[in-house]
């Protein structure tokens, strides 16, 4: 008879056990349902600040940043008409990697406010993102909007 109250015990734990981890599966299925208030257009929507964040970054020391790049083809050219081309073309094929609708890449130091790459009617825009990065003497802009 001692043999039977073990396999009580076996049996009452086994099934304690089961209930605690279903009691833990509910609790985490309701933490991990989305919540309808959240906008999910913002959520795909990327910001200016983001994608300024990618193009001045480097993977390690030794790389440069797209930004570093094209300024230098900037400084090392003294900034003339076939340079400028050059980096419009270069901005143009970069931002269109991102695939975005509609955004505004300007320099506004040493270029004066020059559009190296758009897309979109700017002056239509609205919920506009902005973002501005330095290198060197060169300060470039970006603009995103829906």
């Amino acid at each position: 008879m001692l043999d039977d109250k073990g396999s009580f015990y076996l049996i009452e734990s086994i099934l304690a056990i089961a209930i605690l981890l279903m009691a833990i599966f509910v609790v985490n299925t309701v933490i991990s349902i989305p919540s309808p208030e959240h906008s999910y257009d913002s959520l795909d929507f990327k910001t200016s600040q983001d994608i300024m964040e990618t193009l001045s970054g480097t993977v390690n020391f030794t790389d440069k940043s797209f930004i570093g790049s094209i300024s230098d083809i900037l400084k090392e050219n003294r900034n003339s008409k076939k340079s400028v081309r050059d980096v419009c073309e270069i901005c143009q094929e970069k931002l269109d990697t991102f695939h975005l609708d509609n955004y505004r890449f300007c320099e506004n130091n040493v270029l004066k406010g020059k559009v190296l790459a758009s897309s979109g009617d700017f002056s239509k825009a609205t919920g506009v993102s902005q973002a501005t990065r330095t290198y060197g003497d060169y300060s470039y802009s970006l603009y995103v909007w829906k």
